[in-house]
């Protein structure tokens, strides 16, 4: 089925696998603003913290695909595998996999820790960026 193949090909743009120096120039710039979150994109978006051996990752990251197809480009997913990023990672006291922020473009993320099902995540799009 060409289900999965559409989603990838279709939201390329919206799931984005980030490194330290991308992190800083689209997320957030941790290391200026240490005491204050300023978001720097304009969209809303999902930060997926990972690694290639969780589990759970894998469970989730279908999900996460079918969300950027669903929202269409409304939200962009960011991946960071805490494997390589391992900086990012302590910076924002990771501690369990997978863990997710919810970035709204105004105010402050939102945080949950674990696999989410799909509906769950929904919800907490609504919650943390939508506001409602």
């Amino acid at each position: 089925m060409s289900i999965g193949i559409s989603y990838a090909n279709n939201n390329e743009e919206n799931i984005v696998h980030l490194t330290k120096a991308e992190f800083l120039k689209k997320v957030v710039d941790y290391e200026s603003n240490v005491n204050e979150w300023k978001y720097l994109g304009d969209k809303p978006a999902i930060i997926d913290f990972y690694a290639d051996w969780c589990g759970p990752c894998h469970k989730l990251s279908p999900i996460l695909e079918e969300i950027a197809a669903e929202y269409n480009g409304n939200i962009i997913i960011y991946k960071v595998n805490v494997d390589n990023e391992r900086e990012i990672a302590t910076a924002f006291g990771i501690r369990s996999l997978p863990t997710l922020l919810f970035v709204p473009t105004e105010g402050n993320p939102g945080v949950v820790e674990g696999f989410l099902p799909k509906e769950e995540l929904k919800r907490a799009i609504k919650k943390y960026i939508f506001k409602n």
